[in-house]
């Protein structure tokens, strides 16, 4: 049987790129809430003896998650082989230490509640500071895409002359990436962290040359660690950067509040439905999960 591919609500564009590489049939699926707020889900497609892909990008999890666990059990309850999941954007990565006294090591915990009721993940560049690789915290097996490939073919199209900068020094290893690939210079710069939205980041020393400087970020959240950099490359003299983010979360003002700091393009991957989306990582992910589907099956 060929796999069958169920879209979480808000991921359906995703999962039509998706099964356009990947070649499954599309699920159907019933998901509602009753009015006291508690979540229903009623698989409309047969599952029996066939591999479950379920799409559900983690932007905003704490209103995402309980359907997709229910998802994925009822799936298991009605006979599916595996069930497997695809979330472009992994949350609950951050809190991968204990900054404070009292405090979880949130990451973990969240990983051994997924590894519970899905079979295997495919995710796009989670944001691994402290762990060196998922498997590190999930005891399914993962696969992690890398987005730069698709960036840089996207830079080199676009871009005239860039130089490509990473806000801070996390994000060296993703701008690092892409320059790489692309054949240009990379820099990154220095961040200071105050609290969730008070950044600052250092001046940048080198000279641009007349490049076209390009930021690149995992994650923009509060979009604060670019707003700053933004800000210092305008005192630099530079051009208006284009930044581009892996994972457009923009909460809240975010994505406003860094247009109106002088950003002159944002663009993302398709990791989370935006409308700064001009990046396409579903091709890439298909390869992921083409691998995991031809894997034997693991006793969960």
């Amino acid at each position: 049987m060929i796999p069958i591919l169920f879209a979480m609500p808000g991921n359906e564009r995703f999962a039509l790129a998706l099964d356009r590489a990947l070649g499954c049939e599309i699920g159907r699926m019933e998901v509602r809430r009753f009015p006291d707020g508690e979540s229903y889900v009623r698989m409309l497609s047969p599952v029996h003896g066939r591999d479950v892909i379920l799409v559900c990008t983690l932007d905003r999890p704490d209103e995402r998650i309980m359907q997709l666990y229910l998802a994925a059990c009822t799936a298991r309850e009605h006979g599916a082989r595996r069930v497997g999941l695809v979330a472009p954007y992994l949350s609950y990565m951050r809190q991968d230490a204990r900054f404070k006294e009292g405090e979880g090591v949130t990451s973990r915990h969240f990983a051994r509640f997924v590894s519970d009721f899905c079979d295997w993940m495919v995710t796009v560049d989670p944001h691994l500071h402290r762990y060196r690789r998922l498997a590190e915290i999930y005891s399914i097996p993962t696969r992690n895409v890398h987005a730069a490939s698709a960036i840089a073919d996207w830079v080199r199209e676009n871009v005239a002359h860039p130089l490509i900068i990473g806000p801070d020094a996390e994000s060296e290893q993703w701008a690092g990436a892409v320059a790489k690939r692309v054949g240009c210079d990379c820099t990154v710069l220095t961040k200071t962290r105050y609290g969730d939205r008070e950044v600052t980041v250092s001046s940048l020393c080198a000279s641009s040359g007349g490049c076209t400087p390009v930021l690149v970020d995992d994650i923009a959240s509060s979009a604060r660690t670019l707003i700053a950099a933004v800000g210092r490359l305008h005192e630099a003299g530079l051009r208006e950067p284009v930044c581009i983010a892996i994972h457009p979360v923009f909460a809240e003002d975010a994505y406003a509040d860094l247009q109106a700091a002088g950003a002159g393009r944002i663009v993302s991957c398709n990791t989370i439905a935006h409308p700064s989306n001009a990046i396409d990582v579903s091709d890439a992910i298909a390869v992921a999960v083409a691998d995991m589907l031809s894997a034997s099956p693991t006793a969960h």
